[in-house]
């Protein structure tokens, strides 16, 4: 599923697998991992939901359906974005 672009931007975003430790994204033409241990609010998340994201500008990645906003670089670099999140 390819999210909703703005402006001239040809980037696309797409979930391509899903697996019990997480799931991959497909960002132009690089495949990122976003870990549920590091990104816990996804883990429960109806598969339409997580395959619904958008990129609403380059380095920015919205899920409409779940109000989850992330930046790009924090999927890339997880450590540098210390994260505090209840289950």
């Amino acid at each position: 599923m390819t999210s909703a672009l703005l402006g001239n931007s040809t980037s696309e975003i797409e979930v391509t697998n899903v697996s019990k430790q997480g799931f991959w994204l497909l960002l132009g033409d690089e495949e990122l991992f976003v870990a549920f241990r590091e990104f816990p609010w996804f883990e429960n998340a109806p598969i339409g939901q997580l395959m619904n994201v958008e990129l609403p500008q380059p380095h920015h990645l919205y899920w409409p359906e779940l109000d989850v906003d992330l930046a790009v670089e924090s999927i890339r670099n997880p450590s540098s974005f210390p994260l505090v999140a209840s289950h």
